[in-house]
């Protein structure tokens, strides 16, 4: 028998995700063995789209979709997916979802597992789902997961994480880790072997490395505090000197002590933690687009010991800087060919 599983659809979302993990839901157990002896095999689940109101809409990319139903005529709802919320981070989201952030509580209430791909945690964090709970979400919307809901334990590096009573809070991070969750939810409904053969008819490969390789490191500059905005400004083109956070205590006029507070207010990170940061970006620019060594590398964005630097870019992107260059540098080159 077919199991049903709800997919939200919200105005922005974007078409692929939704879609994408709509397809991946119908091909379990009916793709296989199409491929191998050319006839379908049963659907194993069946993705319905439903929205917060009725009738056509246009989701963030532009396309149009068409839900199935509203949600309130959504009667049965074991597992309930939420594709992303492609909204700016930082955006507050207060008012902005009351429907379908109650209708998630409600159903998470009855029993159902709640699924969230990319930015849908916020939905989870905005209903309370996910208070005392470890939750993930994209990258890029960590910091806003954190400060906005300070009880969830936040892991940006992990692409999956699952929470809540009866783990029916399930999180995928950014991009295409729905795959990785829609993969997931198939082979709790329909089995592993199910899930496997599904990835292996679709091409689809298991992101083992999580999402720190992907992410950028440097936060967006502040503008607030002109001092340390001066300072910000004058480290983007010096991060490679000896001593930078000295030189930028005194660019800034200020006793060290007040330097390195009002730099942690303004940017989120102490003085050397941001300096860190910037040479670890350089350095991610430069194993993908060059051949130097690993030495030379570290030498060019200021650290004189590269057994350090090393450890330092496999704590802060969870690859090896020579593993990061064979993933990213392999990616780049073909890109570029093309």
């Amino acid at each position: 028998m077919s199991q049903r599983v709800v997919i939200l659809a919200i105005p922005e979302t974007t078409a692929s995700v939704l879609y994408g993990m709509y397809d991946l839901f119908l091909s379990a157990g009916r793709d296989w063995q199409l491929a191998v002896d050319g006839t379908p095999g049963p659907q194993l689940i069946t993705p319905i789209i439903a929205a917060a109101h009725p009738g056509a809409m246009r989701v963030a990319n532009g396309v149009q979709v068409i839900p199935h139903c509203a949600l309130d005529a959504v009667s049965d709802a074991g597992l309930v997916c939420v594709p992303e919320a492609n909204v700016p981070p930082g955006l507050p989201l207060a008012g902005r979802y009351d429907a379908e952030v109650a209708w998630l509580r409600r159903r998470y209430d009855e029993g159902a597992t709640i699924a969230t791909a990319c930015s849908g945690a916020l939905l989870l964090a905005e209903g309370g789902l996910l208070r005392g709970e470890q939750a993930t979400t994209h990258w890029a919307y960590a910091d806003t997961l954190r400060t906005r809901y300070s009880d969830i334990r936040v892991h940006t590096q992990r692409a999956m994480v699952i929470a809540g009573e009866g783990q029916r809070l399930v999180m995928a991070g950014g991009g295409t880790s729905w795959l990785d969750l829609t993969l997931y939810l198939i082979a709790r409904l329909a089995g592993t072997e199910v899930a496997m053969q599904t990835a292996r008819v679709n091409l689809v490969e298991w992101h083992t490395i999580g999402q720190q390789p992907f992410a950028c490191l440097a936060r967006k500059s502040q503008v607030a505090d002109a001092v340390i905005a001066r300072c910000q400004g004058w480290i983007a083109a010096h991060y490679d000197e000896p001593t930078p956070v000295a030189s930028m205590v005194r660019l800034s006029g200020l006793a060290e002590r007040s330097f390195k507070r009002r730099f942690q207010l303004a940017t989120g990170m102490s003085p050397l933690e941001y300096v860190h940061t910037l040479r670890l970006e350089e350095a991610k620019q430069m194993l993908e687009a060059g051949t130097e060594t690993i030495e030379a590398i570290a030498n060019a964005v200021g650290y004189g010991d590269a057994a350090f630097f090393t450890r330092l870019f496999r704590r802060r992107v969870a690859l090896t800087p020579a593993q990061y260059r064979r993933r990213f540098g392999a990616m780049r080159r073909s890109l570029g060919a093309a």
